[in-house]
């Protein structure tokens, strides 16, 4: 039996992982619940999962739900209830799937309380890989990933030694903005972006992967994840999304993962690692797709991605502030208050003008992250 800490719960990953634990009741218990102020559908999940603890980082919410809840499960709030849950002595493992820089300090919690890491939370590692992989070695636990690009690597990765390989390949789906030119995305809608192709997800990672800046921090997590060096990172991009990722050796084989585009293979399996467990849900039908397609991805009209992987090789604290001023851009995008190509000018211009540190401490990060955020404010005023 593996005892969950969910962090994130109320979310797309959180939602689709409650999906899977009820779906394998012998092997997987939720024992403590984590969202940010959704206090109905976490009280929901309360009363399906019936959890030690849940947590509502948001105290207000957290209040709502204290005054009518009347049930087992201990509720608590705030920061501090977010790092009790990360570190829940009754948690085996944490399913790391806050979203963006929240997500990175109850992680780091967690591996240093000895925990096992399911990490959904791309921008822990895009923010402080170092820090972060450092404290698994040295805590001696593991760290499965979930995104579906990266579960893909780690299984396909079981075909072969890491100094065999010659290039991990992650398959981009080119989001809803695929073929288009820069021209063409001048005045597109929120609506537009949010409406992907292949992908149920959150509004973030929805946006990021229009930008392909998601890709982009996919290549910083895989660099981490996998002791890679950039250069033997390639994003190839697959509309389909039916080829998760492949892996390819050194003497010309290729190795790829394929499933139907559905987060709940990559979670179970993150989950269930070293094992497998049954699929309850759809499973792929080739037949059905027909025809798979690939293509090099477009920088120029979607320039994020490069920015994000230049960002990755310059090292230090510039991917801290590539994701600071990315979130900061995103943040005011869905706010109206910028235009879609204003997002990566925006990254653009803070991480040109960002003063790195080399190996960075925790509280580097932290000051990189502030200082991003406060370049990317000031930017987006003047536009």
């Amino acid at each position: 039996m593996k005892n969950i800490t969910l962090l994130g719960s109320t979310g797309s990953i959180g939602r689709q992982t409650v999906e899977v634990a009820l779906a394998n009741p012998d092997k997987i218990k939720i024992k403590a619940l984590v969202a940010h102020k959704s206090d109905e559908l976490l009280e929901e999940q309360i009363n399906l999962l019936q959890p030690d603890l849940a947590v509502l980082s948001d105290k207000e919410a957290a209040a709502r739900l204290q005054a009518r809840y009347h049930g087992r499960t201990e509720i608590l709030a705030g920061e501090e209830g977010v790092l009790a849950a990360a570190t829940y002595a009754g948690a085996d493992t944490v399913l790391a799937s806050m979203v963006g820089y929240a997500g990175l300090r109850p992680t780091l919690a967690a591996i240093n309380c000895g925990k096992n890491i399911a990490l959904a939370n791309k921008e822990t590692l895009v923010a402080a890989g170092s820090i972060v992989m450092q404290a698994v070695a040295d805590k001696g636990v593991s760290l499965t990933p979930v995104d579906s690009e990266h579960s893909a690597i780690f299984q396909a990765l079981r075909g072969g030694r890491v100094s065999e390989v010659k290039r991990l390949i992650i398959t981009a789906s080119g989001g809803p903005f695929r073929g288009r030119k820069r021209s063409e995305l001048e005045n597109v809608t929120l609506a537009q972006c949010l409406n992907h192709p292949n992908w149920s997800m959150g509004k973030k990672v929805t946006l990021d992967s229009s930008t392909l800046a998601n890709k982009g921090l996919e290549v910083m997590e895989a660099h981490w994840l996998f002791n890679m060096p950039y250069e033997k990172i390639a994003v190839v991009v697959h509309p389909q999304s039916i080829v998760h990722s492949l892996v390819e050796f050194c003497d010309g084989s290729v190795i790829a993962q394929m499933g139907d585009p559905d987060m709940r293979l990559p979670i179970q399996y993150a989950l269930s690692w070293p094992e497998r467990y049954p699929y309850a849900f759809d499973q792929l039908d080739l037949v059905k797709y027909g025809t798979l397609t690939f293509e090099a991805p477009d920088l120029e009209a979607f320039p994020s991605l490069a920015i994000a992987i230049e960002c990755g090789k310059a090292g230090g604290t510039l991917p801290c502030a590539f994701n600071a001023a990315n979130e900061e851009a995103v943040n005011a995008f869905l706010e109206g208050k910028i235009k879609y190509l204003d997002i990566p000018y925006i990254t653009a211009t803070v991480t040109q003008k960002h003063q790195s540190v080399a190996n960075p401490t925790i509280e580097d990060i932290e000051a990189a992250d502030a200082a991003a955020r406060r370049a990317a404010q000031a930017v987006i005023k003047t536009l």
